[in-house]
């Protein structure tokens, strides 16, 4: 029988903001959700067209758990068969300044590495 576990005698430290930020965006095509609810409200259909390699169980699931967190909103439709409308709540929307500066970083990325690959390319073809 090993030792007992003995209670800690220290206060936890405070949550950090930043980890606590980025908790909201964990998931598979969360921030591609955030990013087409900026527009405007999406129904589920109009969602899987805008993102059209998310499966339906994965979107379902996160538009789920981004509900519960509170960065989306879901209303119902009066409509034959019933539907749903999601849009960003004003929390949500708070996220799309980090959202679209990681985008422009990516994008910075992406040309880089292009821009090294056809060096390489024209490398192979003098050399």
């Amino acid at each position: 029988m090993g030792l007992p576990v003995r209670k800690s005698k220290v206060v936890p430290p405070p949550a950090c903001p930043l980890t606590e930020s980025l908790a909201l965006l964990r998931g598979a095509w969360a921030p591609n959700v955030i990013w087409y609810l900026s527009g405007e409200p999406r129904r589920f259909g109009e969602l899987r067209h805008d993102i059209p390699r998310i499966s339906a169980r994965v979107l379902s699931a996160r538009l789920r758990e981004l509900e519960s967190r509170g960065l989306v909103s879901r209303r119902l439709l009066a409509s034959s068969p019933p539907s749903a409308e999601y849009a960003l709540t004003e929390l949500g929307r708070e996220l799309l300044p980090a959202i679209k500066a990681l985008a422009r970083v990516g994008q910075k990325l992406i040309a880089e590495w292009d821009s090294r690959a056809s060096m390489g390319r024209k490398a192979r073809v003098v050399g």
